[in-house]
Parts: structure tokens; C-alpha cells; sequence
């Protein structure tokens, strides 16, 4: 670390570990704040520092390390807040593999939970004193034999953060477990490393064209890719600012969302694009006329298909607001590739074609007139950043596909993870194809 103390202009790129940057970012702004949480109808603001942040982080890292857990893995389940974010880079200061998770309410998600824990192999916990005696209450008997070890870090004494030791982490190291949504298939949890993630931060960067001065405003799921690499992460990396609220604060009241961007001037913010489809059905024509989206210079759309007419309608509805198609950035990812793999170039306008219905069950791409009866309306998820490479494969030949031809989606470059955690058969169908 004292290389990058003694020079607070070192590139980002430079970094061996995200503990070397949030380390360094802390020396450089210690009373910057990086994240705000909003709650109570986004009328009150909890705040914290890159400093302060630096410091939680080997509170907690030093009080795991003196339950001698470094190596093993640990489950994150916290609701959105700033709690989730202490825990996750408290593990990553200790070297202990965080796993994150959305805490059970329901049947179905205990069951998730019980499968990432066998697939993880751990008992470990992370949480705070209120969600485990909340959890232990309402799910006693599916808990009961399990045998947990659960932290609730709003116990861990300040005292810990000088007995902390920085442990011994480089780009190959692996950082944490993602594990995938399971819809088609059982959980698998996706080994991510400290590169990995720094490459990736990178790329975001580059295609957002991103800075310190970046303003961020998210309300994804922090157990989730897009949530954590995109609005935790990456303002991190940037040494900028993140404004969130809780994805249940955004579903009960999408004007929320757009509330807090023209409050706070977000640069960049997004989702999947039933958030932008949300906002049309339930945005009332008296409350649009208190928005002002004209600092929104990135609006993402991602995690699942981008619809034309959405982005279309979204643009037109809120063209008074100060919103323009060219804010739109569809992009397209997976937690495969920690996140990021293609991006819209920024403030460029998506690019939408029509397609022959019939030719695209035969696996042909056949353009038509965007407006035909025949033709099926697309949006193009962008291109490729930095070194990392897209081929579209044929995956019968496992040869590249002609221009025309429907094919399976292969990425190679360093965002790639190293597998799946436990998984030598499906990693080895999955990450070593050529």
C-alpha cells in the first residue's frame, strides 16, 4: 500500500485488490461521501464517507479474522443499506469470501437459501442483531437443525479496527461468490476474483465515460450483480457518489426513482425495462411536471430483453421532463462476465431494427422495415469495450456465425470469471470452450 499513498494519482488500473482501492480511495477523500441511502419517502439521508467506509471495513474484517475465517466463505443476508455494504467489503479485508443473499420472506426463498448453502458449503452468517432475531422467529423449525454461525456485525466493538492485518490478496484472489438466479437449473455460484472485478469497473467506466464527479442513483438489489457492481462498486472505483434507495421504496412508488435523479442531478442511473414500464403505467401527468431529467446523461437498460416500445414511449412521455431517446444505454451482461459485456456508446441513440418473425425461428436475422406487419422489433445492446472480445458461435460447427446467422453469444477477456464454485464439470462445459 505505501505506493499508493505516496502517489494519489495512481490509475485505477494499477490496483491489485479492491482492498488497495477503497485503502487508497480513503487517503484521497477521506470526507467524501460515497454513498447515501434514502428512506421515509426519500426524506431522510444516512450518509457515509470513504473514510468511514474504510474504516467499518477493518472493524469488521479484524473481529473475522479473530474468528479465524479467512478462506472460508460467508453469506451476506442484510436488506438494502448501507449495513449490506460494510459487511461485503469487511469480508473482502479479511480475505473471507462473501456470498450474497436476499433474506428469506417467503417459502421459496428459504429454499434458495438452503441451496446456496449446500452448494457453498458454509454456515457462516453476516447480518445485523434485528433481521436474525426477525428471521429466527418466523423460520424456528426449517433453522433448527442447521447448526448456523450467525454475525451480526452492529455487535462488533470499534475496538477491532486496529487489531486489523491486511491480508495477502492479488487480482487472482478470489473475491466473492455470485450466484446465478437458478430459474432454469439449481443455483451455482459464479467465482468472482479481485481482477475480475477491477477489469470490469474499468469497462463500465470507459463506455459510461464516467468520473469523480459522477453522480450515481440506484435502487437494484445489492444481492444482485447489477445492483453491486454497478451502484456499489463502481462509484467506489470512480471515487465519485451513490444515491439508493430500497428496490420495495422504487415498486411501491416508481416516481421515487425519477424524483431522486432530478434531486440529487444524477449523471447515470437504470435497471431491467419493467422499471422504465413501471414508470409509464404509474408516473402521474401532475407529478411529471415536478421532474427534471435533464442531468440523466446514462439511463441503462439491462438484465432482460430491452423493448422498443418501451424505450420509445419512456422517451416521448418525459420529453418534457427533460428526457431524451439518447439517454437511453441498452447494455447486455451476466455474472459469467461479472457483469458489463456490451454497452450503447453514451449519449448515442439505441439502435433499433426490424426483423422477419419467421426467419428468426429458422435462427436467420433477415432485416425488415421496422414498421411491417412481419417484422419483429429489436434494440441493439451496443459493442464491446477495452480488450474484451464477442464472437456469436454456431454452437453445432463451434465456428463463428455469418453475419446473418442466429447463434450462441461467447466472451473472452479478463471480466470472465474462473468458474462456477464446485462445479469442475459445468465450469469446464460453461468457461473452456474454444
Amino acid at each position: 500500500m505505501e505506493k499508493l499513498i505516496d502517489n494519489p494519482t495512481i490509475p485505477s488500473s494499477n490496483y491489485s485488490s479492491m482492498i488497495d482501492l477503497l485503502s487508497h480511495k480513503a487517503i484521497i477523500h477521506p470526507e467524501k461521501v460515497v454513498y447515501t441511502f434514502l428512506s421515509n419517502d426519500n426524506q431522510d439521508e444516512t450518509n457515509i464517507t470513504y473514510q468511514e467506509l474504510h474504516m467499518y471495513a477493518k472493524q469488521i474484517a479484524a473481529y473475522l479474522q479473530h474468528l479465524g475465517l479467512e478462506g472460508q466463505r460467508a453469506l451476506l443476508m442484510y436488506p438494502s443499506g448501507i449495513d449490506y455494504i460494510k459487511a461485503f467489503l469487511g469480508c473482502i479485508y479479511a480475505n473471507v469470501i462473501p456470498v450474497p443473499v436476499y433474506p428469506p420472506g417467503l417459502s421459496r426463498n428459504m429454499e434458495r437459501l438452503k441451496a446456496i448453502m449446500d452448494d457453498a458449503a458454509t454456515n457462516i452468517i453476516l447480518t445485523t442483531t434485528q433481521l436474525h432475531s426477525k428471521i429466527s422467529f418466523h423460520f424456528s423449525d426449517e433453522l433448527s437443525n442447521m447448526n448456523l454461525k450467525w454475525i451480526p456485525i452492529d455487535d462488533i466493538s470499534h475496538d477491532y479496527q486496529d487489531q486489523w492485518s491486511q491480508p495477502k490478496v492479488d487480482k487472482e484472489s478470489l473475491a466473492f461468490l455470485q450466484y446465478t438466479s437458478g430459474s432454469t437449473s439449481s443455483p451455482k455460484g459464479v467465482m468472482v476474483t479481485h481482477g475480475n472485478i477491477l477489469h470490469n469497473e474499468a469497462m463500465i467506466k470507459a463506455a459510461c465515460q464516467h468520473n469523480e464527479d459522477t453522480v450515481m442513483l440506484g435502487w437494484l438489489p445489492m444481492y444482485h450483480d447489477m445492483g453491486l457492481i454497478g451502484n456499489i462498486l463502481q462509484p467506489l472505483y470512480l471515487g465519485a457518489k451513490c444515491v439508493f434507495m430500497s428496490p420495495m421504496d422504487f415498486l411501491q412508488k416508481p416516481f421515487r426513482w425519477l424524483s431522486a435523479i432530478s434531486k440529487y442531478k444524477a449523471t447515470i442511473s437504470g435497471g431491467p425495462n419493467f422499471a422504465y414500464d413501471l414508470c409509464l403505467k404509474k408516473i402521474t401527468d401532475e407529478q411529471k411536471m415536478q421532474l427534471d431529467l435533464s442531468s440523466w446523461e446514462v439511463a441503462f437498460n439491462g438484465a432482460e430483453p430491452v423493448r422498443y416500445e418501451t424505450i420509445q414511449k419512456f422517451a416521448q412521455t418525459f420529453k418534457d421532463c427533460g428526457f431524451k431517446l439518447n439517454q437511453f444505454f441498452p447494455c447486455y451482461g451476466m455474472a459469467e462476465a461479472t457483469l458489463f459485456i456490451t454497452g450503447n456508446e453514451k449519449l448515442t441513440k439505441p439502435v433499433s431494427k426490424g426483423f422477419c418473425k419467421e426467419s428468426l425461428l429458422e435462427n436467420k436475422a433477415i432485416e425488415r422495415p421496422i414498421n411491417s406487419e412481419d417484422s419483429v422489433k429489436l434494440v441493439g445492446c451496443g459493442m464491446t469495450w477495452l480488450d474484451q472480445k464477442v464472437e456469436i458461435v454456431n454452437i453445432d460447427s463451434l465456428s463463428k456465425c455469418a453475419s446473418n446467422e442466429i447463434g450462441e453469444i461467447w466472451v473472452k477477456g479478463d471480466s470472465i470469471a474462473k468458474g462456477y464454485f464446485g462445479r469442475e464439470q459445468e465450469t469446464n462445459y460453461a468457461f473452456n470452450n474454444t
